[in-house]
C-alpha cells in the first residue's frame, strides 16, 4: 500500500495538493510495485489540525477520481468522515482505511455497510495521535480493542470477511510499545483477519536510530517491515515503495525458504 498524501502538512513532508502532481506520484509508486494507493485528505500525525469535511473533499475526491481515470487504480481512501468515504467510494474507490476504527463519525459503518466495501480498522490510544493511555500489556488490549471493533463492524452489516486490521504502530504508543506491536504482531492471529501495519518513517524508528529525519529512516522502516512480514503481516503501507516492495519479496521468499528451497542445495 504506497501512501498518497493530499494535505499540506504530513508528518512525513511528502504532501502534494495539485492534482497532476498527485497523479503522477501514484503512477510512480505502481510502476514501483505498490498494489493499493492509499489516499489521505487530513494528517494524523500529533497535533495536526482538523480538517472541516468540505475541504478533505475538495482534496480527496478529484484525486480517486483521476486515478481512476488516468491510471485505474486500487485506491484506498484513508479518512474518519463518512461523507468522505461516501464521495470517494461512489468515485471509484475500493476501500477505505479508518484509523479511528469507525469511532470517529458515527454514520462510517453504515457507509462502508452500504458499498460492501473493505476496511481497515486501526488501534490507537487516547483516541488516534493522544499520549498512550495503556496501563497494561499493549498487545493485549490492542487485540481486545480490535476484537470489540470487529464485532461492532459486523454488527453493522460489514461482512466480516472484508475487514482487516492495523495495530497502529505509531499512533499514541511510546517507543516500546511500538516495538513490542511489532515483536509480537503474529498475536493478531487469533482475530482471524488479515493484517495491515504502517511503520514508514515512523518517529519510533527515528529515535531508537539517534535521532535520525524522517527522510532517513528508510534503513529502519525496511528492517520494521521484514519483522512485520514474518510476523504474519498481510499489507504493509509506505512511502518508500521501490524499496519496501523489494524487501517484502525477498522477505516472503527467505521465509519460505525451509520448505520450498528443501533438498535443492547446491541447483
Amino acid at each position: 500500500m504506497g501512501v498518497l498524501n493530499v494535505t499540506p502538512d504530513s508528518f512525513s513532508g511528502d504532501g502534494v495538493l495539485d492534482v497532476s502532481e498527485a497523479v503522477n506520484r501514484a503512477r510512480q509508486m505502481l510502476a514501483e510495485g505498490a498494489d493499493v494507493i492509499d489516499v489521505g485528505g487530513e494528517s494524523t500525525r500529533p497535533g495536526a489540525d482538523p480538517v472541516p469535511v468540505e475541504e478533505e473533499l475538495r482534496r480527496v475526491v478529484p484525486v480517486v477520481q483521476a486515478l481512476l481515470r488516468d491510471l485505474g487504480a486500487v485506491v484506498s481512501i484513508d479518512t474518519q468522515k463518512a461523507e468522505v468515504a461516501r464521495r470517494g467510494l461512489a468515485s471509484g474507490a475500493a476501500m477505505i482505511n479508518d484509523v479511528s476504527a469507525l469511532r470517529t463519525d458515527p454514520a462510517m459503518a453504515t457507509v462502508v455497510a452500504a458499498h460492501r466495501a473493505p476496511v481497515v480498522l486501526m488501534h490507537g490510544y487516547g483516541g488516534t495521535v493522544a499520549p498512550s493511555a495503556s496501563t497494561g500489556d499493549v498487545m493485549v488490549e490492542v487485540i481486545e480493542f480490535l476484537r470489540d471493533r470487529i464485532e461492532f463492524a459486523v454488527a453493522a452489516g460489514i461482512p466480516r470477511e472484508s475487514i482487516l486490521v492495523d495495530p497502529g504502530f505509531g499512533f499514541g504508543k511510546t517507543v516500546e510499545q511500538n516495538l513490542d506491536v511489532l515483536r509480537h504482531l503474529g498475536a493478531l492471529r487469533v482475530l482471524g483477519q488479515p493484517i495491515v501495519i504502517g511503520p514508514s518513517r515512523k518517529g519510533t524508528i527515528g529515535r531508537l536510530l539517534g535521532g535520525l529525519s524522517v527522510h532517513d529512516r528508510v534503513e529502519g522502516t525496511a528492517a520494521a517491515v521484514v519483522v512485520s512480514i514474518v510476523q504474519g503481516a498481510d499489507m504493509i503501507r509506505v512511502h518508500d515503495v521501490r524499496a519496501m516492495v523489494r524487501v517484502a519479496r525477498m522477505t516472503d521468499l527467505l521465509s519460505r525458504v525451509g520448505s520450498s528451497a528443501s533438498g535443492r542445495v547446491g541447483r
